[in-house]
């Protein structure tokens, strides 16, 4: 089903420059909470996968998630905005429920390794479509810079959710 947009009488969005910024902000912890709690706890699975590619995965999504933290680092200071994860108890919630799916796996390595990558994708899938909204919010910022390190995110995510799903499509066919 494809769906076409048709010029009605819909209102437009006309958000102003603080509501947009302040929407920004928000989006923008959101995601950083879900940067920290990776940086937390992928390094209690690297020892848990069985798969070796997987394991290579872990370490290189890490070192790819503290460079995403570090540029984000550097919108908040653009903005001249603090963090805050105040309205991320929900998100916390469905990462720390899909990280335990995990260790309920304690048995069979194979299954555990599915609940790794399980994890990991739906993440990265979550993070990819929150830079996306950020890269076209901060179209409207006047500062280019800010872009940029969304965009540098955005591919970087994006590099490492294909390894995630090559890394899938490996496993399922040994």
């Amino acid at each position: 089903m494809t769906m076409e947009l048709v010029k009605d009488k819909s209102p437009e969005f006309n958000l102003g420059a603080d509501q947009l910024r302040i929407f920004f902000i928000d989006h923008l912890n959101r995601i950083y909470c879900a940067k920290e709690h990776l940086v937390n706890r992928l390094p209690e699975i690297i020892e848990d996968a069985n798969f070796s590619d997987l394991k290579y995965a872990i370490e290189e999504t890490l070192t790819d998630v503290e460079a995403q933290i570090s540029r984000m680092d550097e919108v908040y200071i653009l903005l001249d905005a603090e963090k805050s994860f105040a309205n991320c108890d929900g998100l916390i919630n469905f990462i720390d429920e899909s990280f335990d799916c995990i260790f309920k796996q304690v048995s069979d390595a194979a299954i555990r390794d599915m609940s790794i990558l399980s994890y990991m994708i739906n993440i990265e899938s979550m993070e990819l479509a929150s830079f996306k909204v950020l890269q076209l919010i901060a179209g409207k910022f006047e500062n280019k810079q800010i872009k940029q390190l969304l965009k540098e995110n955005f591919d970087e995510a994006t590099a490492d959710r294909a390894l995630l799903l090559l890394i899938l499509v490996k496993y399922m066919k040994d």
